[in-house]
């Protein structure tokens, strides 16, 4: 009689039991024990089966506690968030790689570090911490005030480059000079308020 392929009831015996103590390997085993990260991972970061942690892009340190700018901040400024610095004072940019002095420069001044002080450069004609200040290099008398490079706004009464010339409505007679708004200085032997009145000898 011809034999059935696929063997005796011996084999399939072995092969059962074969494929239990398998089974039984698997479940003795486990999945492997889960991984701890203390402190956990920061900023999306994985942690790994020896504690470590692996992290996202834009984060770095042991526990991906520090963002990372790139380039980096520069002139000591902060890394705040990937891409974000937080500049100090006199800089700004998204890199803190621009000079910035408070409050701008004006006039046509600009804004440069000098050994590291950041301050205003300012075009002839003006001074100031912000380059607001006009010169008048011939000065503004009698309360006049300089409003641009060499150019004086004079009070009523004054004139002149320098605000130096008094101004008298009624003009002096007699070759009087004007002094000061509306006061003249008279010449012998004439007087009053425009030099008009002559003394008597």
């Amino acid at each position: 009689m011809a034999r059935r392929a696929g063997g005796g009831p011996g084999l399939r015996l072995l092969l059962w039991l074969w494929g239990l103590w398998g089974l039984w390997g698997l479940c003795a085993l486990g999945p492997g024990p889960a991984a701890a990260c203390s402190p956990r991972c920061r900023h999306g970061g994985l942690c790994l089966a020896d504690g470590s942690c692996l992290c996202s892009k834009g984060y770095e340190g042991e526990r991906c506690q520090h963002a990372t700018c790139y380039p980096k901040c520069k002139n000591g400024g902060e890394c705040l968030r990937p891409g974000k610095c937080r500049c100090p004072p006199g800089y700004g940019g998204r890199y803190c790689h621009k000079v910035s002095c408070e409050g701008g420069c004006q006039n046509g001044g600009e804004c440069v570090s000098v050994n590291g002080v950041v301050k205003c450069l300012c075009a002839s004609g003006w001074t100031g911490s912000r380059c607001q200040e006009a010169i008048c290099p011939q000065g503004c008398r009698n309360n006049g005030a300089c409003v641009a490079p060499g150019i004086c706004s004079c009070p009523a009464g004054w004139v002149g480059r320098a605000c130096h010339l008094a101004v008298c409505k009624l003009p002096c007679q007699h070759g009087g000079k004007c002094i000061a708004p509306n006061v003249c200085r008279c010449r012998l032997p004439y007087s009053g308020p425009q030099c008009t009145k002559k003394r008597k000898e």
